[in-house]
């Protein structure tokens, strides 16, 4: 599999580099990606007038592409600030407080709900069925919306979407570019997503833990009024994007204790449709979306009344405003990573030599073609493969070359189902939406935290887990 590199490929790692190396000094990155996208265009149409034009394309087809996500989540948020504000939220979640009454049980208990619910369809309305519903419990019981956050984002795009044991669409696509029946790939495939959820989310609680201890311990209670001074030199978690407290709408308690057994019931259809109906994914975020502007509907014409019309409106505004802040500062980095994948053939007229399959994944061959053919080395360059691939941040999209670079370093079937499944996991787990900052967005928007704050904190622990999966990877093959 010969892949002929142009001076785009070196520009666009040279780049990458250079983002990866600004997000971890905690700065912003929007001028490079504008810089990066400028100089790629400059380089694919050879015209000072298409790479500037480049630049505002590029943004429009971010925007298409994260579309969905930005509506799902600013609908969400809309129906979740009339039910804070309405009451109905406590009345709602007050049967699970008997079962939730400690961060610890919260991070778990999230966790593995959201594990359960993406198995089945997918991490996108995973996120918005359990953050919806749990978010306020795990608050209340003192569970930062951080580690609420990290929770749904490893348990769901993370363990559920790597190894995609019900739906399946992972695997197949790995399988069928390896020439390998989809079982295989998924037998294969569960030693190494186990170790890696396992190590992964042990380790995020663990950095959490330390966290919230050392937080409590700066918290300091005076003796006489009971009042709680936090130390001003404690250590704080990134500023958080969820907007100011709204003032309470008084609604009659029957309405609440009707809304609150109605809008569960509502979710749950949605879940016995999905199932029935075999919706995923887009479709199965749009029924959840479709039932939330219902109830925002229903909640607000209750509580307001004669103004309930210009209230929906206000609350869809309001959601709306939420949804693009929180997208604002990542559509520039999209835009510059859609262009390793499909966007810059589109934005710019197909620059790339024959048999290219788009910058990342020709960087990925590239770097396959590097190494000598052995299983240990076979494994590194897999999970090294994967991850470059899933830098586009779709963690799908590169998942059959993968599949086809297994095939180059693997002896016998089993080896090459392992080392399938091995590239499939490390290009989910870092594009799929726990390391690629604009991919986690609809868990960071729904807890109200910082998308490149929720990064940075998964770092650490994905990284471990790579590294004790692709281990544990060559002692298999």
């Amino acid at each position: 599999m010969n892949i002929q590199l142009v001076p785009l490929h070196y520009v666009y790692l040279a780049f990458i580099v250079l983002i990866i190396a600004v997000m971890i000094r905690r700065r912003d990155t929007t001028i490079i990606c504008v810089a990066g996208i400028m100089t790629i265009g400059l380089l694919a149409t050879e015209s000072l007038t298409g790479s500037v034009s480049g630049i505002f394309n590029s943004f429009i087809y971010a925007v298409k592409e994260l579309i969905s996500t930005i509506f799902i989540i600013s609908i969400i948020v809309a129906m979740s600030r009339v039910l804070i504000r309405t009451g109905i939220n406590e009345v709602m979640v007050a049967p699970l407080t008997r079962f939730i009454r400690s961060p610890q049980v919260a991070f778990w208990g999230i966790g593995l709900i959201m594990m359960v619910v993406s198995f089945f369809f997918w991490p996108s309305p995973a996120v918005a069925l359990v953050g919806a519903v749990l978010l306020p419990v795990a608050v209340r019981v003192g569970l930062p919306p951080i580690g609420a956050a990290i929770a749904m984002n490893l348990f769901g795009h993370g363990i559920a979407l790597s190894g995609d044991f019900i739906i399946q669409g992972a695997p197949k696509l790995t399988a069928d570019a390896a020439g390998l029946p989809v079982s295989s790939v998924i037998t294969a495939s569960i030693p190494l997503v186990i170790v890696m959820g396992v190590v992964s989310t042990f380790t995020a609680f663990w950095i959490l833990r330390k966290e919230m201890q050392a937080n409590h311990t700066n918290t300091l209670r005076n003796p006489v009024t009971g009042e709680l001074h936090v130390n001003p030199t404690a250590s704080t978690s990134a500023p958080e994007t969820t907007p100011p407290s709204i003032e309470q709408q008084p609604l009659p308690f029957i309405w609440k204790r009707v809304f609150a057994l109605l809008i569960p019931l509502l979710f749950a259809v949605d879940v016995i449709l999905m199932f029935v109906l075999n919706l995923q994914g887009g479709d199965a975020t749009a029924l959840i979306g479709g039932t939330a502007v219902l109830i925002l509907i229903a909640v607000t014409l209750v509580a307001h009344r004669h103004t309930g019309p210009e209230e929906t409106t206000s609350y869809l505004i309001e959601g709306f405003q939420f949804g693009f802040k929180v997208f604002g500062p990542v559509i520039p980095i999209a835009a510059f990573f859609y262009l390793g994948d499909s966007a810059i053939t589109e934005l710019f007229n197909n620059p790339l030599p024959d048999g290219s399959h788009g910058i990342v994944n020709d960087l990925g061959v590239a770097l396959a073609g590097l190494v000598p053919l052995n299983d240990s080395i076979g494994a590194i360059t897999l999970t090294l493969t994967g991850a470059v691939t899933g830098m586009d941040g779709s963690g799908f999209s590169g998942i059959s070359l993968v599949g086809s670079i297994a095939t180059m370093f693997a002896d016998t079937a089993s080896s090459a189902a392992t080392l399938t499944a091995l590239g499939q996991v490390a290009a989910i787990w870092v594009g799929g939406g726990t390391l690629i900052p604009w991919a986690l967005i609809p868990a960071a928007a729904i807890c109200g935290v910082s998308p490149f704050e929720l990064a940075r904190r998964n770092l650490k622990p994905v990284l471990l887990g790579l590294t004790v999966t692709t281990i544990l990877a060559i002692f298999l093959l």
